[in-house]
């Protein structure tokens, strides 16, 4: 190696031994300081968390120490409580076994004292037995009587007695059932009618229309008589026209129709233009308004009586009855009022209210068809309801109100009775003066048919009849006899509402003077 290399590779070594110096200085050595001081601080860190540990350790087991000394005592506790509790568990059970025992020899002193008196006693029922036979030989010796025939003696004598108590016992209870009905049927009754409480139903259908003059007369019948034909064909009614100042007579067997005609001609009266095509249209007004108030007057019998998803077929008939009168009282007010009425009662009774509300508004519903078809009101009326299927409770109670069939269950008698005090109350029904007389004359005739009969009088309104009988020839079996029959034939041939009252009276006088 050349020496000018040699020099060359020296300088190189001591170069790089130089910067090795300063890179260890400057870098290395401040790292390696860095690090031996994180070190330390780590140890630190170790050393303090260590001790903290300990401390940590050393305070748990502390407490557990103390937790550990109180439950002992709490188990100490409870085991001296459970000891004390089970010694006087132990003192009552002996105290009981104590009592148990004196109670045990009482028993066996009470047993043997019982068996001891139970030897009395059989021997005191063979002394009896012996005494018996010796009084019942005794007696068969005096009576001259065995014992068998003793027996049936005294059983038959005792059982007329009780039968005889028992009759007058019975006689009693009936008399009393008999006085507790009648108050409890009048209290029934009169609290119905005081919270039914309607209005008077006197109503009746108009048929004479009122004219303003008898000119008016004139230009109703029309030239050659085409007005009062035309008004007659569309009405169906028939037109009297006489000598009646300043009025016209409408005559129709169907109540609609003539509610229709009066409405009618009413308007041509007051309008004044009459002729063969007004008439037609007026005609037609007061067929819709009549069907209307039809239809209005069935809803308001169906919301009275709180009735309700009825056909609308049968609350038509039902409206068809407002226009309807049964001795001047309106049918349909009439079955409303029965309705209340039975309802009420069935309350009282604990009846069927339903079928009593049911039947009260739809017993006289065969009277809205009664002009139309043959047959009763009460035989159409059942055939009605059997239409539209309804119950046939209420159908028994529609066919019995009249007693045509036998009244079988509470709600028909209920309805029956509904019936006659809503049509015999004052004020709820009227006849005309002509009718009164004829009926009040058949009832009297009816009693002065009979024989022994001296005078009769029919008073108050009709509804009580008055019989004077000859005493020589009617005696006092024959007035109670008398009186039935009376009540039979006016009941079969005399047409009236309500029941009507027979009374015979008998006299006997025996006079003398003292002188």
């Amino acid at each position: 190696m050349d020496p000018q290399t040699v020099w060359i590779v020296v300088a190189v070594a001591v170069v790089c031994g130089a910067g090795g110096c300063v890179l260890y200085r400057a870098v290395i050595l401040p790292r390696l300081q860095r690090g031996k001081d994180q070190l330390q601080k780590a140890v630190e860190m170790a050393e303090a968390a260590r001790l903290e540990t300990e401390a940590a350790k050393k305070e748990a087991i502390i407490e557990a120490k103390e937790e550990l000394q109180k439950l002992r005592a709490e188990i100490e506790r409870e085991n001296r409580d459970r000891r004390a509790e089970i010694q006087r568990i132990e003192r009552r059970l002996g105290n009981r076994e104590e009592g148990l025992d004196r109670k045990q020899s009482q028993l066996d002193r009470k047993e043997k004292s019982l068996v001891e008196r139970e030897s009395e006693i059989e021997q005191a029922k063979v002394e009896l037995a012996d005494l018996h036979a010796q009084v019942r030989a005794e007696m068969e010796r005096v009576s001259g009587l065995s014992s068998d025939e003793a027996k049936i003696l005294i059983l038959q004598t005792v059982e007329e007695e009780i039968k005889h108590e028992l009759a007058i016992k019975v006689r009693e209870m009936e008399e009393q059932t008999r006085k507790d009905a009648e108050r409890q049927a009048r209290k029934i009754v009169s609290l119905a009618i005081q919270r039914c409480c309607v209005d008077q139903a006197t109503e009746s259908t108009v048929s004479v229309v009122p004219l303003p003059g008898d000119e008016m007369k004139g230009r109703i019948i029309g030239r050659e008589g085409r007005n009062i034909r035309m008004f007659e064909g569309l009405t169906g009614v028939d037109l009297i026209i006489d000598d009646t100042p300043e009025a016209v007579v409408i005559s129709c067997f169907d109540p609609i129709r003539r509610e229709i005609a009066r409405l009618a001609l009413t308007t041509l009266v007051t309008d004044g233009r009459i002729h063969p095509g007004r008439i037609e249209d007026v005609v037609n007004k007061a067929r819709a308004e009549v069907k209307v108030r039809i239809q209005t007057e069935g809803e308001r019998a169906c919301i009275e009586t709180g009735i309700t998803g009825l056909p609308p077929q049968l609350v038509e008939l039902l409206g068809k009855m407002y226009f309807r009168t049964s001795y001047g009282q309106n049918v349909l007010n009439h079955s409303i009022e029965v309705s209340h009425l039975g309802a009420m009662m069935a309350s009282e009774l604990g009846a069927d209210v339903n079928v009593a509300r049911r039947a009260g508004l739809f017993h006289d519903i065969g009277k809205a068809l009664d002009h139309e078809m043959e047959g009763s009101h009460i035989e159409i009326g059942v055939n009605v309801l059997r239409r539209y299927r309804e119950s046939d409770a209420v159908i028994h109670c529609v066919a019995s109100h009249h007693e045509d069939i036998p009244l079988e269950t509470v709600e028909a008698v209920i309805v029956y009775s509904a019936d006659a005090i809503s049509s015999t109350r004052p004020g709820a029904r009227r006849e005309n003066v002509e009718t009164y007389i004829k009926r009040m004359t058949a009832l009297e005739e009816i009693a002065d048919s009979f024989d022994g009969v001296d005078k009769s009088f029919a008073i108050q309104a009709g509804r009580e009849v008055r019989v004077i009988v000859r005493p020589d020839e009617v005696d006092d079996l024959l007035s109670v006899k008398l009186a039935r029959e009376v009540a039979n034939k006016i009941q079969d041939e005399v047409q009236y509402p309500g029941e009507i009252k027979v009374t015979v009276v008998r006299e006997t006088r025996a006079v003398d003077f003292a002188r």
